[in-house]
């Protein structure tokens, strides 16, 4: 199976709390980790695909090798083979640390990366997903799933939100657990209902 996710922010403090931008109530970074990983493996298959659509972690150590090493061990305890877009936070060091780490099982490499993004088609439509979100103009077939925004919205019906702070999961007849990835069943879901949403306001 296929899912989607973006803006886990692994080891990102200055989240924690009641905040503006993303409002994540954990008493610290390791049980906000710990939530997403096992709301992440409750889910997930670990032969499933998960397109990560950007900011992985927020984590700064002297030597920087130490938060990259801290990061790998997480990514390594989620399921699945990852494809990873880049985010804004998302440095060069740590997709050249994770790629010199990288394997492979049944057939697949547990990583691989895009600087910009991935066009691909499922069902009916083409989704082209990124770490921002993109104005692609009059392109109806066309769907963009990004992240960057967490707690906001594109008003535009073309452009879904998929990153874990999102207010467009609400779309979901059932919401996922917080940091749970969102498969395309859903994905269609949010797109159908974000349509007929807008339809209404507009």
């Amino acid at each position: 199976m296929q899912f989607v996710t973006a803006d886990t922010h692994f080891f990102h403090s200055d989240l924690l709390g009641i905040d503006d931008f993303a409002p994540r109530p954990f008493p610290d970074v390791a049980t906000m980790n710990q939530t997403i990983i096992d709301n992440w493996n409750a889910k997930v298959g670990e032969d499933d695909l998960v397109y990560h659509l950007g900011d992985i972690a927020l984590y700064f150590t002297k030597p920087a090798r130490k938060s990259d090493e801290a990061v790998l061990e997480v990514l390594n305890q989620l399921h699945g083979h990852l494809v990873l877009v880049k985010g804004n936070h998302d440095s060069r060091a740590l997709f050249k640390y994770l790629a010199a780490h990288n394997y492979e099982f049944n057939g697949r490499p547990k990583f691989e990366f895009h600087d910009v993004g991935v066009l691909m088609k499922y069902d009916h439509r083409q989704y082209y997903l990124t770490h921002y979100p993109l104005m692609l103009g009059i392109a109806p077939q066309i769907i963009n799933l990004h992240g960057h925004i967490h707690h906001y919205a594109v008003p535009v019906k073309e452009n879904i939100n998929v990153g874990i702070d999102s207010p467009e999961l609400d779309y979901l007849s059932a919401k996922p657990a917080f940091g749970a990835p969102v498969n395309f069943h859903e994905v269609e879901e949010m797109v159908e209902k974000k349509a007929v949403d807008f339809a209404k306001r507009h």
